[in-house]
């Protein structure tokens, strides 16, 4: 019955939960209501057991009927083993369809997840993502078939428990319903400090994980700068918050449990004194007695630890509002409904009076005017966060513009889908990110078509060929995660070849060789001019020495196109470019 309450305060957030979650219950209904069906006979076997007392007091202990003593027993343990096959039977069930939706519930999230546009994984840290994408997963689908599970085995026990107890005696079921009403006050009370409680506590279990991957991502930045004490020092702060949340969560909940034992307690003590003068007076047999106090026995004991189950519904629940509060974001870009396919560039690309900001209020780009025709070679150059990598994550669409435009052949980007858009787009990064498994399988993420002779052209003109074919696996050589087994240079040609594989007309090079030493820079270089051979680029670049042959050099500075011309030009101009180029041959 302590479920059955527990429960009833939360019947309509079950019924609304489940609602939202039917979609992803309804390819195993079957087996969902298979399992969920035979917690009912589970439940009601309680009362069974319970009624099982009256004649073996009244019969046995009473008449002294040897044959009910011998048969009793026996019907107890059937009827406990018949209740143990079926609690075994449910609960193989109910993990089985627990576990396809939890796989249904992150599947959707993942693909939501990669949805998402790139300002919303700017926003969030990668803990939030793990715990919200992954950890409520598996908290909203087992909680939900377990809460379900436990609300109907619950129900049809206390209804049967309820029944032993009115056919045993009336007048004192009346007293030990009426005791139940005061178990229900105290839990509403809690629900909403506990509500508080559980997001405080998601948000620090996130930052846990977040403070796990930096470890891991930045171990040599830590070991270098030795960071180890600093970040020792930030994951016990968050450990004491751990604490410090659940602290709280025990003083503003473990009352409740002392406080049942002790409405219990009053209800027991009333029971047996209006039982006492109800056995004297003639009114019940010893037997209703002894069954009446099996079976309130059974009711009330589950309320020992409802404080504990209590806390498990409400962060299903709360994992569940918090699933569906993702599945309900609608990404910042989206294809237009009118959206063409982009087949071919033809022109180039136009910026036309672009303005755009991160942050709202704190503009990044001021009235940018810019052509790149195709099959020319334009490079960015310019202070450090003039905007340069903005200009080059708009063409692809990663943001949005504010104010005016990115056009292709005429056409505003925002009415072409995004996927045609960026098949005509490879970026090569200045640390470019390689995913964990074998350098085949990187290089085909340009292309997962392309075949092995594409492969080992695109090896070659990357310059990699020669150290690939060296290898034992060759192309199944595993590379770690995040090519860790890979040196800088191996990673840059990696990344260039997988932008080979890929063939797109438009190619944007944001500071492909700047993190690179002289010799693997010249390496990396031959294996970008190759890259570069009759395609639209976008170089961006602080060594000018890698862009005198663009067709154009565009100096942008705090946001702002100053200077734009060809190298000879912007020499003879003697302002910004002449400058920079001034200073690095004095360092040179």
């Amino acid at each position: 019955m302590g479920h059955f309450i527990k429960q009833a305060i939360s019947r309509n957030l079950l019924v609304i939960n489940f609602r939202r979650m039917w979609p992803y219950v309804k390819p195993y209904w079957f087996r969902a209501c298979l399992g969920v069906a035979l917690t009912v006979p589970v439940g009601a076997l309680d009362g069974v057991v319970a009624m099982f007392l009256k004649p073996f007091m009244d019969k046995v202990m009473v008449d002294k009927q040897p044959h009910f003593s011998a048969m009793i027993p026996f019907l107890i343990v059937g009827f406990t083993i018949v209740q143990g096959v079926l609690i075994y039977a449910s609960n193989y069930l109910n993990t089985w369809v627990a576990q396809k939706i939890t796989i249904g519930v992150k599947r959707k999230l993942y693909a939501k997840l990669l949805s998402m546009d790139t300002s919303y994984f700017d926003q969030n840290n990668s803990g939030t993502i793990l715990f919200r994408y992954s950890t409520d997963a598996e908290l909203a689908s087992t909680g939900l078939i377990d809460n379900l599970k436990q609300f109907l085995s619950k129900t049809f026990s206390s209804i049967s428990l309820i029944f032993v107890l009115i056919y045993n005696s009336w007048q004192l079921a009346l007293i030990a319903i009426a005791v139940l009403v005061f178990f229900i006050y105290p839990m509403a009370k809690v629900r909403k400090k506990m509500k508080e409680i559980l997001e405080k506590t998601v948000g620090n279990l996130s930052y846990v994980m977040t403070i796990y991957n930096e470890t891991f991502a930045g171990n040599k930045t830590i070991r270098s700068f030795v960071l180890e004490d600093e970040f020792k020092k930030r994951f016990h702060n968050v450990t004491d918050m751990t604490f410090s949340l659940a602290m709280k969560m025990v003083k503003g909940t473990n009352w409740l449990s002392p406080l049942m034992h002790i409405i219990m307690s009053i209800g027991i003590a009333l029971v047996i004194g209006c039982g006492s003068y109800l056995i004297v007076s003639g009114k019940i047999t010893s037997g209703n007695f002894v069954a009446f106090i099996a079976a309130l026995m059974m009711l009330y004991t589950p309320l020992k630890s409802v404080g504990n189950n209590y806390i498990s519904i409400q962060n299903s629940f709360l994992a569940i509002d918090r699933i569906f509060e993702i599945l309900d974001l609608q990404p910042n870009i989206k294809d237009l409904s009118t959206a063409k396919e982009l087949k071919e560039i033809k022109k180039g690309i136009t910026f036309e009076h672009v303005h755009f900001e991160y942050v709202p209020g704190r503009e990044v780009l001021h009235d940018i005017n810019l052509e790149i025709p195709v099959g020319h070679t334009v490079a960015l150059v310019g202070n450090s966060g003039g905007g340069k990598t903005t200009i080059s994550a708009l063409i692809p669409r990663l943001y949005d513009v504010q104010r005016g435009a990115v056009k292709i052949d005429g056409a505003d980007i925002k009415d072409i889908s995004q996927n045609s858009l960026r098949e005509k787009i490879a970026m090569v990064f200045q640390d470019n990110f390689l995913f964990s498994g074998t350098i085949r399988e990187n290089v085909l993420l340009g292309n997962v078509q392309a075949d092995e002779e594409t492969i080992w052209r695109a090896l070659k003109n990357a310059c990699l060929d020669d150290f690939v074919r060296e290898l034992p696996a060759k192309l199944d050589t595993e590379i770690g995660e995040r090519g860790i087994l890979l040196s800088g240079g191996q990673k840059q040609r990696l990344a260039i070849a997988r932008a080979f594989v890929k063939d797109a007309p438009i190619v944007i090079l944001d500071e492909a060789t700047s993190a690179l030493d002289n010799k693997s820079e010249r390496v990396v270089q031959e294996a970008l001019d190759n890259l570069m051979k009759n395609r639209t680029v976008i170089v961006i670049a602080h060594r000018l020495s890698t862009i005198q042959n663009a067709d154009k050099i565009v100096v942008i500075n705090d946001g702002k196109i100053v200077e734009e011309g060809t190298h000879e030009e912007l020499l003879k101009q003697q302002g910004a470019y002449a400058n920079l180029y001034a200073m690095q041959f004095k360092r040179q």
